[in-house]
């Protein structure tokens, strides 16, 4: 089947695969479902709705939500007569609301919940392109999303001829949708992607994982992600089964509950799975915690290359038996794919979750490249090693420039950046190959490995974007700090090294009667680490919640060119400040001095 436009999934399920369950969501509790004869005909009553409002194929409509049915039913609906779908994180700043608004110049502009409507309301009044706020819950005063297919119900006869005309019109190089991704300037960056690239990434990972109708998945990564909004595109296509979760704190109710045997994610999650079952290991006590423990160390060490000795694989039976079963059981008894993607992860997770029997597999890819680029999979022999991030797909093209940097092309990359061809030029050459920043290499010429980051922005484990220099510049806005260094690649919160304005500090102190030796003494102070939290808070009040400086560290010497911290010019030297700072690195994040690496990026810049 060749899916040319996204909506083309939404007639190609009615035709071939009319399920009476193909989207869940939970009220009060309780799961209930939508058929795919609802859900197509919510979203066509949601397109006759937008022409019966007067929004022409070009419109764009911005949507700010959690995970649901809803989503889909708008997002097809949009696309169904050209609207462009604008669909932005709900945890980012003010600013960048405002900026987003009105840069994209949406007429519409759909919230979730009473919270986010009373968030974005003050900043919808100021901006006149917005005709429309509403909302998917019921929020007093304000209009819920239905008054589009109602209105579009009612209309339907009034406008079906033209719905007709210009949905047969579309064609796979119109764009679908324009996504924001935080640039190293401040400003986002609106990502233009077309029908095409969305659906040639789809049919580039088509055949990699063993999904059909009866395949239950669970969703909770946000739809405005293209990681999310792309597997949510294939998991519809084969017919699956999803669920959406309540929110992040009830993935593991609703994963048992739905009974899921897939699903997508960052290695954030990951993370915090690991981090509960340790928590349960310890909980125990006697031969159980041994028991535990040493099933958990044997996993690490599981190889994926099927090269585990006779004895190994007798111990790796007596430990799914004892303990990983006890996973499986917690998991809903069927989970059996995992797809992490959004940052490097950790090797040993993999091997870990492989030797309790289920497949965590990682993958990569870019906003620009609708995302895909590659991906580990296991549905046929020889596609599968951990460390990399697996095969390029077949429908691409990868090289690895003169500077290492990984570049690609195909049908999956973007359009260009919206009202802003200077910065697509920076990134798409003249030969069509897209720029992705990452420095790699390809194993046996055909594993694509990330060995490190071209430009200095980075991912968070929950694959979100930080751009460094942004936040370094309004940190050092303060008079107390005269250079920092924002960390935190792969990590799960950004963090900060602060070198003082000594002399300022200095001063301070000796008007607070702070009493020290030396700065050594003087940084680790308890009312000079308050006053520096205060600092930190100021910033924080003025980024999105993913950007926030969760902990500092205040190193006792300035940074300098004649010390090697800083350039002749003055910018950061990185790599050195991450050599100089090891293990004042490792202490933030809680590794010990002897610990390896995590994942495939390293994060002292080595």
């Amino acid at each position: 089947m060749i899916f040319e436009r996204t909506f083309d999934i939404l007639k190609h399920l009615k035709k071939a695969n009319p399920k009476n369950d193909i989207l869940y969501a939970k009220l009060n509790g309780e799961w209930y479902k939508f058929t795919v004869a609802e859900y197509y005909d919510k979203a066509k009553q949601f397109a006759l709705g937008l022409l019966s409002m007067g929004f022409k194929k070009g419109d764009k409509i911005a949507t700010i939500s959690n995970n649901r049915p809803e989503w889909n039913f708008v997002d097809m609906g949009m696309t169904m007569v050209g609207v462009i779908h604008v669909p932005i994180y709900p945890t980012i700043s003010d600013e960048e609301f405002q900026y987003i608004f009105e840069h994209s110049e949406v007429k519409m502009v759909i919230v979730s919940d009473a919270g986010l409507y009373q968030k974005i309301k003050p900043l919808a009044d100021k901006i006149d392109a917005i005709e429309y706020l509403l909302t998917f819950n019921n929020v007093p005063r304000a209009s819920k999303w239905s008054v589009v297919t109602k209105s579009g119900a009612q209309h339907m006869e009034k406008y079906k001829a033209e719905y007709k005309q210009i949905k047969s019109q579309i064609t796979s190089s119109d764009i679908a949708s324009i996504i924001y991704t935080s640039g190293t300037t401040g400003q986002p960056k609106g990502v233009m992607l077309s029908h095409g690239n969305f659906m040639s990434n789809m049919h580039g990972v088509w055949n990699l994982f063993p999904l059909d109708s009866n395949t239950r998945v669970l969703s909770f990564l946000p739809l405005c992600h293209v990681y999310e909004r792309l597997v949510n595109y294939l998991f519809q296509a084969k017919g699956c089964s999803i669920y959406y979760a309540e929110n992040l704190g009830t993935i593991a109710a609703d994963m048992a509950s739905a009974r899921v045997h897939a699903f997508a994610t960052v290695p954030r999650v990951i993370e915090r799975i690991y981090d509960r079952l340790v928590s349960k290991g310890e909980d125990l006590n006697g031969i159980k915690k041994l028991i535990f423990f040493w099933a958990m160390r044997l996993g690490e060490k599981y190889g994926i290359e099927n090269n585990n000795n006779a004895f190994y694989r007798w111990k790796l039976n007596v430990a799914r038996k004892l303990v990983f079963s006890k996973w499986h059981h917690a998991f809903g008894g069927h989970l059996g794919i995992v797809i992490s993607g959004g940052a490097a992860l950790q090797p040993r997770l993999s091997r870990l979750f492989f030797a309790a029997g289920i497949h965590l597999m990682e993958g990569y890819g870019l906003t620009e490249t609708a995302p895909v680029i590659a991906t580990n999979h296991s549905i046929a022999p020889g596609n599968l090693m951990i460390g990399t991030v697996g095969p390029v797909l077949e429908n691409i093209e990868v090289k690895i420039d003169v500077d290492g940097e990984i570049l690609t092309k195909g049908p999956c990359v973007m359009m260009g950046y919206y009202k802003a061809p200077e910065l697509t030029a920076d990134l798409i050459d003249m030969d069509g190959w897209f720029h992705t920043g990452d420095i790699g290499q390809l194993v046996k010429g055909k594993f694509l490995k990330i060995t490190d980051r071209k430009k200095e922005m980075f991912k968070t484990s929950s694959g979100k974007y930080v751009a460094p220099q942004t936040i370094e510049n309004q940190l050092k806005e303060s008079i107390f700090i005269e250079q920092v260094m924002v960390v935190g690649e792969s990590e799960k919160f950004a963090s900060a090294l602060i070198s003082p304005n000594f002399d300022y500090l200095h001063m301070w102190a000796h008007e607070h009667k702070v009493h020290f030796r030396d700065n050594k003494e003087l940084v680790k102070n308890s009312e000079v680490l308050k006053t520096f939290q205060k600092e930190v808070n100021k910033t924080n009040k003025k980024l999105g919640e993913h950007e926030h400086i969760k902990r500092f560290r205040i190193v006792c010497e300035p940074w300098s060119a004649p010390t090697g911290e800083l350039s002749p010019t003055l910018k950061l030297k990185r790599r050195v400040l991450y050599n100089k700072y090891a293990n004042l690195l490792r202490n933030i994040y809680g590794y010990e001095a002897d610990e390896e690496n995590r994942g495939t990026i390293s994060f002292y810049g080595e």
